[in-house]
């Protein structure tokens, strides 16, 4: 980095759009070490001396209030865990990071399916969930759903990296389907994997990256999607239009998606280093 320039810089935004009642989506970025855990501020910089950086997104679900109840527990339990597990678990490798990660979110899955059947108010309750984890030299992520993380390289190439949980998803993956079919299936937000919910089994995602100084990350709820091709992300995050220039990263690609949807909740957290 340059001298006085920071380790990365952030930026989340969450709309309930024109249609819905209830935001059922939710964002969290903190920072975190041995000793303590700091949440952030929605928009900001930071520098890696302060500790890592955690930043996730989560669309909740389920009858009544559930969804909403969903996608902040998500959230509120990764800030009460993580440091927990900072103080506790080998971390010597990206590996073992990663196992850190599967075993946090199923905690999480866990006690989400004991609250669904133990509170009226909130059964039937499940949530997406995506995560990234920043250390001074990699990211690791964790995911479940269909919430997505995208990994933005410096050279402008924009890459899909979380899978989503859904048949459809699985189809687009093996070179069955393109984009655009992808869009118009009626099977598109049919989840095989929530936190909480019908999930018995949970095999969250996981990988880890190496950093390089130019990359983003950007993690969104299924809202975005619904109005936004990944073409269309990566022109507004490199290119905008003078009309979105003036805004934030993650407000232009909240105000796009809403001029061309708006059917859903939809939430983003852009991460630059």
């Amino acid at each position: 980095m340059e001298p006085g320039e920071p380790d990365l810089k952030w930026w989340g935004r969450t709309d309930k759009g024109p249609f819905r009642k209830n935001n059922e989506d939710a964002f969290l970025a903190l920072t975190f070490d041995a000793h303590e855990v700091r949440l952030l501020g929605k928009e900001g910089e930071a520098d890696f001396a302060l500790g890592d950086f955690v930043f996730a997104v989560s669309d909740g679900m389920g009858g009544a209030n559930a969804g909403e109840f969903a996608s902040r527990i998500a959230v509120q339990k990764l800030t009460e865990r993580f440091p927990r597990v900072y103080r506790t678990a080998r971390m010597e490798n990206d590996a073992e990071r990663e196992a850190v990660l599967v075993d946090l979110v199923g905690h999480i899955h866990l006690e989400m399916s004991m609250m669904s059947r133990y509170y009226e108010e909130c059964s039937g309750m499940g949530a997406t969930l995506s995560l990234i984890w920043l250390s001074p030299t990699s990211a690791c992520f964790c995911h479940v759903g269909d919430s997505r993380l995208y990994l933005l390289k410096a050279d402008g190439h924009l890459t899909q990296i979380s899978h989503d949980h859904t048949h459809v998803g699985w189809l687009y993956r093996e070179g069955r389907l393109t984009e655009r079919e992808v869009r118009a299936h009626e099977g598109r937000n049919r989840l095989q994997m929530v936190l909480g919910g019908r999930t018995q089994s949970l095999d969250p995602q996981t990988g880890c990256i190496a950093l390089e100084r130019g990359d983003a990350f950007v993690l969104c709820t299924d809202g975005l999607i619904e109005g936004l091709w990944d073409s269309t992300i990566q022109r507004l995050l490199l290119n905008p239009p003078p009309r979105l220039a003036g805004l934030s990263p993650a407000a232009r690609l909240i105000t796009e998606a809403l001029d061309a949807s708006g059917r859903d909740n939809t939430t983003v957290v852009v991460i630059q280093l």
